[in-house]
């Protein structure tokens, strides 16, 4: 009887793992992220259908690109991709994190403080900064050295955020559109823009557009 129950307990188990994995690639097969590290926040309010969040401190490896705008989040995207998958000096593999931010970069090469996804906007120069956020599990010290000396590391400190998510496109025009709303939302609140707007994107360029995480964020404080 007992070893009837250890078989059946073990077949269940089995059957488990079978339909995550399953699960797993169903999903990946149409772009859905499963078990990717976010950065990590606390919503602290909503303004309409905007979230004011806090974001702990986190680390950030970035590359800068002078290119059009969707130019500019491939390259970068594929420098930064390099690097997680070992394009470094232990050869070491880092895991994927969402979102994936890109960032206008400031006149004069100074970096920007940003906080959670792939974040997107640009200067006068057309200068863009792309940014994964590493795992929580690595420090500065322990992370391993880039390949490219174009990957740099950054230390982002906590910092307040007011973002709104949508799905579907994500081009210029898109984003453009949703920052506009945002700002618009926050006109009348009691949170003050401290910042330039940028856009966060948690998702493959494969996944169906109706079931993208896509986001547009700006720092604010409360007044």
């Amino acid at each position: 009887m007992r070893t009837r129950m250890r078989r059946d307990g073990e077949l269940f188990r089995r059957m488990i793992d079978v339909a995550s994995q399953v699960a797993a690639a169903t999903a990946s097969t149409v772009g859905v992220r499963v078990g990717t590290e976010e950065p990590e926040h606390t919503v602290e309010a909503a303004v309409g259908s905007v979230e004011i969040r806090r974001y702990r401190p986190r680390i950030a490896a970035e590359t800068m690109v002078v290119a059009p705008e969707e130019q500019a989040r491939n390259e970068g995207f594929r420098r930064l991709a390099r690097y997680i998958f070992g394009a470094n000096h232990r050869r070491a593999k880092i895991a994927m994190t969402a979102p994936v931010a890109q960032q206008q970069a400031p006149a004069g090469g100074e970096k920007i403080a940003m906080t959670a996804p792939v974040s997107q906007s640009k200067n006068a120069s057309g200068a863009w900064v792309i940014r994964f956020f590493m795992p929580a599990k690595w420090t500065l010290e322990t992370l391993p050295i880039p390949d490219d000396e174009a990957v740099k590391f950054v230390a982002v400190p906590e910092q307040r955020f007011a973002v709104l998510r949508f799905p579907g496109a994500r081009d210029s025009a898109a984003v453009s559109a949703k920052t506009a709303e945002l700002l618009s939302t926050l006109q009348d609140s009691e949170y003050k823009v401290v910042g330039e707007p940028a856009a966060w994107f948690y998702d493959p360029p494969w996944t169906l557009p109706f079931l993208r995480r896509n986001e547009v964020a700006v720092p604010v404080t409360k007044s």
